[in-house]
């Protein structure tokens, strides 16, 4: 039996290859999930697969946020051992995942726009190169936490059009408190600023909410994409995204694209599909 987890800040999707069959948990970024929580998922997919009481022989690709880290990536191969009872684990970044699920064995640069951003140049069998991420704090350029980050900021000091300010407020019915206490106080505030984003989405025949949207892209755009390409040598060729917040914007990222010497290949919302047929071994996405 084979099982695969792809794993972002916000949820975890499990399945199992051959049936296809899959369960949903909570995300478990392992610098933002404690041990208790890490094992109340997996027992939540333990429940739902009951072979997994009776099979002997269990192999388990974990493609997770937060994996990247040697330390991480040791504490979360420890607790799918304990939960699952099984050695043959194996612990890989989210960007890989992604990359195995949007590109298979095509070369291109790997972009994920979901709760938070990352991106690489993949050769078509490894992640040849990667700039550091730099979280949610210091980084997630383009992700729907940085348009989070936007609309709250612009939101607090009224910088935000009156008119889109009371269609905020009216859709979180939060104060300015509330909020401060949420993003400073509150566990997971980078899940909550993302939780914003489909507003700006939703309102992006707006002129303010499309000039929000355009900024976070404009700024991952000029900032870590760019770096990327300079590191990489990768100008020409293929780019492709994994993410539901570049699922929501794919119309939007194929015109930033339109004239550039990249072209947008696959934009999929969830990895969990491309990740089963990456362990099918059948074909790729084109």
């Amino acid at each position: 039996m084979i099982l695969i987890a792809d794993s972002g800040s916000t949820k975890t999707a499990w399945m199992e290859v051959e049936t296809g069959n899959m369960v949903v948990t909570e995300g478990l970024n392992p610098h933002f999930t404690t041990d208790e929580q890490f094992l109340d998922a997996c027992a939540t997919v333990r429940q739902h697969f009951p072979q997994l009481q009776t099979t002997d022989s269990l192999t388990t690709y974990f493609y997770g946020a937060g994996c990247g880290n040697a330390s991480q990536r040791e504490r979360v191969e420890r607790l799918l051992s304990a939960a699952f009872r099984t050695g043959d684990i194996h612990v890989e970044t989210d960007m890989l995942g992604a990359c195995h699920a949007a590109s298979g064995d095509r070369a291109s640069i790997v972009a994920i726009l979901g709760t938070g951003s990352n991106a690489c140049y993949y050769n078509g069998t490894a992640i040849e190169c990667q700039p550091t991420s730099t979280g949610f704090i210091l980084g997630d350029h383009g992700s729907a936490n940085h348009v989070g980050r936007i609309l709250l900021n612009d939101y607090l000091t009224h910088r935000m059009p009156d008119g889109v300010r009371t269609l905020f407020y009216d859709a979180y019915h939060q104060s300015d408190d509330q909020l401060i206490d949420i993003i400073y106080h509150q566990s997971n505030p980078n899940r909550f600023l993302a939780s914003l984003a489909p507003f700006a989405v939703s309102h992006a025949n707006d002129e303010y909410c499309a000039g929000v949207l355009a900024e976070a892209l404009y700024e991952w755009y000029h900032g870590p994409l760019e770096a990327l390409r300079e590191q990489s040598g990768y100008n020409e060729g293929e780019i492709n995204f994994v993410g539901g917040f570049a699922k929501a914007i794919d119309y939007i990222l194929r015109a930033y694209f339109a004239d550039d010497t990249l072209t947008v290949g696959t934009v999929m919302a969830d990895p969990i599909e491309g990740l089963r047929r990456y362990h099918l071994g059948t074909s790729m996405p084109q």
